[in-house]
């Protein structure tokens, strides 16, 4: 409980400055990169971003590890870690940790990260100030025992960063420094922007189609520039369905791709919520054991 409460209460604590120091020079570097234009450059750019953004962010850390949406062998489900850990939001048990905070708690006081504390709190300040990703283990094992049980998760989790390291270690040797600033430092920046863009534009602009009990709405471009996370509101309505998009026009990339892998044997079990179904299944409320 105290540490939801501290979590929570993240605007009237100190500033993160390694966060602060590490996004700013991000960013630095990523400006650069716009004077360094090559294909090869923007293709490395293109998948890497792939990678990280929708097989780690979209697929693993969201509704894969945080939702159990499909079920994967371990092997697989270490794949997908690894992905995400590339995408530079912190290790998966932070990551887990903190959206199953928000959707216990979406758009309260406990949010994280919710626009009814400002948009500017919503889409970055969060990650300044507080907790942030920044989990205690307490923390992690009280909102993903699953993951703590797991010696490679946690291993993974930590180290997170050695990814980002290790894939610009490659591009390094095959574009030099220009394709560096590309593959990770201009893709990174904008993938954040983008999943931040969840967090903020999701909760204030955009189409309601499920009568939640948070703000939670269906925006299009937030959609296209996330390989389908921006069907928001459909998602907090169903948060265990693998499937973000419902209506035919809704397209969903990582659902799709999901189904992809289906077929090659790579997943099972996928939950994709039908608008035929009559019982609505939910993530359980945190809320009773806060």
């Amino acid at each position: 409980m105290q540490n939801v409460i501290e979590l929570n209460q993240a605007k009237s604590k100190k500033i993160q400055w390694t966060t602060v120091f590490g996004v700013t020079v991000f960013h630095a570097l990523a400006i650069w990169a716009l004077f360094t234009f090559s294909w090869e450059n923007l293709i490395a750019a293109l998948i890497t971003w792939w990678i990280a953004a929708s097989w780690g962010t979209g697929l693993g850390y969201h509704r894969l590890f945080t939702h159990r949406g499909f079920k994967v062998p371990k092997l697989m489900e270490y794949f997908f870690n690894i992905c995400g850990s590339l995408a530079m939001q912190s290790g998966v048990i932070s990551w887990v940790t903190t959206h199953r905070i928000h959707h216990g708690f979406t758009d309260t006081e406990k949010d994280p990260h919710s626009p009814r504390h400002g948009t500017y709190w919503s889409h970055i300040g969060w990650i300044f100030r507080g907790t942030a990703q920044n989990q205690t283990i307490a923390t992690m094992q009280r909102y993903a025992p699953d993951l703590m049980k797991d010696k490679t998760h946690r291993f993974l989790n930590k180290y997170y960063w050695m990814t980002p390291i290790v894939v610009g270690a490659i591009l390094f040797a095959i574009g030099g420094w220009a394709m560096v600033l590309w593959g990770i430092f201009l893709r990174t920046v904008m993938a954040w922007h983008f999943t931040w863009l969840v967090n903020s534009a999701t909760h204030l602009w955009g189409t309601r189609r499920f009568d939640t009990r948070d703000d939670s709405r269906n925006n299009a471009l937030v959609a296209a520039v996330t390989f389908g996370e921006g069907w928001h509101n459909n998602h907090h309505a169903h948060p265990r369905s693998a499937k973000h998009g419902i209506a035919w026009y809704e397209f969903d990339v990582n659902y799709v791709q999901l189904k992809i892998m289906e077929k090659l044997g790579l997943v099972t079990d996928i939950y994709a919520y039908n608008h035929d179904e009559k019982e609505e299944i939910v993530i359980e409320s945190l809320q009773e054991v806060a």
